[in-house]
């Protein structure tokens, strides 16, 4: 027995557009989004690129997520990138975000507002996690952060997370996620084709996974000018 080909796709990479395969409760995409943000306002292309995102929801592949591999990857990671804001979790346990799928549906229903919404609202829920220890799978919290922007039309976004009609995005993701166009978290596309999966890091583990350390053997954030450069065209 054979399975049938995919009949999703990723979609091309728009002008002007990098497009970002992620999970919000990955840390890996927290350095990457990191070092992509201050790049393009380094080179002054905020107006001419934009980030796309799209989810890879991690506990559709793994289930719930486990806090002592992401505890120990944001450990190792903010040794790299401290810039980047990593707290350990230090609200009550039972506040942690296991799941952040409706948090994936916020950022699907800010994208209809628009990329600048989608994207203000995404760098504002991983900022809630990673540095606030606020849990961002919680409609009201997610609400809050929403508001916070600035740019995100809350009353908007409430109607669209009620109504659920952006989960079908959300679960679009996951299945060409599932494909193997995307290879995980993060993954990030350009217009011409270009694909690079966890952009200029290189780590291993001593140990096993969660209960040992990651140790970055090799990072290098000179990756985002070339990107950036592919998506101004």
């Amino acid at each position: 027995m054979t399975n049938a080909p995919s009949t999703v796709h990723r979609p091309a990479a728009a002008a002007g557009t990098i497009q970002v395969w992620s999970d919000l409760l990955c840390p890996f995409a927290h350095v990457a989004l990191h070092r992509l943000r201050v790049a393009r306002e380094r080179l002054g292309l905020q107006d001419q690129v934009r980030i796309d995102h799209h989810a890879f929801p991690l506990e559709l592949f793994n289930g719930p997520h486990p806090r002592p591999g992401t505890d120990s990857e944001a450990v190792g990671l903010g040794t790299i990138e401290p810039a980047a804001g990593f707290r350990l979790w230090t609200a009550a346990d039972w506040l942690y975000p296991n799941t952040v799928l409706l948090a994936n549906e916020a950022v699907a229903a800010a994208k209809a507002q628009g990329l600048g919404p989608a994207e203000d609202l995404d760098r504002a829920l991983r900022r809630a996690f990673w540095v606030d220890n606020r849990t961002i799978g919680h409609r009201t919290v997610i609400l809050e952060v929403a508001a916070e922007t600035g740019t995100v039309d809350v009353d908007a976004l409430t109607e669209a997370l009620d109504s659920g009609r952006h989960r079908a995005d959300v679960m679009t993701d996951y299945a060409i996620a599932c494909t193997d166009e995307v290879t995980g978290s993060p993954h990030l596309f350009t217009p011409d084709g270009t694909g690079v999966h966890n952009p200029g890091i290189t780590v291993h583990w001593e140990g096993p996974w969660a209960s040992g350390f990651p140790v970055v053997d090799e990072h290098d954030p000179d990756w985002t000018e070339t990107l950036l450069k592919k998506a101004a065209g």
